[in-house]
């Protein structure tokens, strides 16, 4: 077993860094953004793949990460991780048969519902992992400290070189930073905002990508709800947008009337990493794993699964 230098502290890096500790490897985990600076701190984190592929690919890492999700959420209360029921309202155009979504066979439990709101024709209801990522990523981060890892702020202008004093291998887990670090003309930033309320008694998550205007979505946590979201390719910005805001509550609204005057506790954007497939694939001492998308938390202990046995 050699060490390892895993490049990237969000959702992706430290479930490969705990997965490469757990094999025997030294590992030390270098980003610019700490755990709670990264785009997986402004997630949603509902299990749910999005923007991501290829399918078959993605089918297995889904799979893979909801075990582990439902173990997490049994074993260890304290990591954040809860299995939680909702809704994702359809609409069907002329009365049509509504079709299960491609990856319903990994969720146990999902069936057809008519109990949507109304304005909505019917829906799926089924059971997932809801990850509150600020109290996940930092079990997650302790984890990887308590299992001998390390977890260090460093502005990279590369990936580190292997060999000669340096690490046996190194994996980059940089998401939206391997366009640089990879150069990687492929990967490209798809914006969501989401706005963060108070918590007014809300157990049930519902989801409406059928919206022109861009998904809504509205997730329970313990103290919170986040509620979203866009969905805006190419752009870089990490400002919030009042405007957009504002648009984003009115669509949660027609999903959960309740909202309705619930005060708004504060706002985030991420960059999704985006491209036509994930990567994760060896090249030297070189372990890739990229480009995942709007499911960054639904496939990462699939790929950290897979990142392992890449690396022995």
């Amino acid at each position: 077993m050699g060490r390892v230098i895993v490049v990237g502290a969000g959702v992706i890096g430290l479930s490969c860094a705990l997965r490469l500790l757990e094999a025997g490897h030294r590992v030390d985990v270098v980003a610019r953004d700490l755990p709670r600076e990264t785009t997986s701190a402004a997630a949603a984190a509902i299990w749910y793949p999005y923007r991501a592929g290829p399918q078959e690919q993605v089918l297995a890492w889904s799979r893979a990460s909801y075990r582990e999700f439902a173990r997490l959420a049994a074993e260890h209360p304290d990591s954040g991780v809860v299995l939680r029921e909702g809704t994702e309202v359809v609409a069907s155009p002329n009365g049509s048969t509504r079709e299960k979504p491609w990856w319903s066979d990994v969720v146990p439990d999902l069936h057809e519902t008519l109990d949507v709101p109304s304005g909505y024709d019917g829906g799926w209801a089924f059971t997932v992992p809801l990850v509150e990522m600020p109290i996940y990523l930092d079990w997650l981060a302790g984890q990887v400290l308590a299992a001998g890892g390390s977890i260090t702020r460093l502005n990279l202008h590369g990936l580190p070189g292997t060999g000669a004093g340096g690490p046996d291998a190194v994996v980059d887990c940089s998401g939206i930073g391997a366009k640089f670090l990879a150069s990687d003309p492929s990967l490209y930033p798809v914006q969501g905002q989401v706005v963060l309320v108070e918590q007014v008694g809300l157990e049930r998550w519902w989801l409406d990508d059928t919206n022109a205007e861009g998904p809504a979505y509205v997730v329970p946590r313990s103290r919170d709800i986040v509620v979203g979201g866009t969905d805006v390719e190419g752009e870089w910005s990490r400002t919030p947008s009042p405007d957009v805001a504002a648009a984003i509550l009115r669509r949660a609204l027609r999903l959960v009337p309740a909202l309705a005057g619930a005060e708004v506790a504060g706002h985030k954007v991420g960059l999704r990493p985006a491209r036509p497939a994930v990567r994760l694939e060896r090249v030297g001492d070189v372990v890739h794993c990229y480009g995942h998308g709007g499911a960054g938390v639904t496939l990462s202990w699939g790929c950290a699964d897979d990142v392992a046995g890449l690396l022995g």
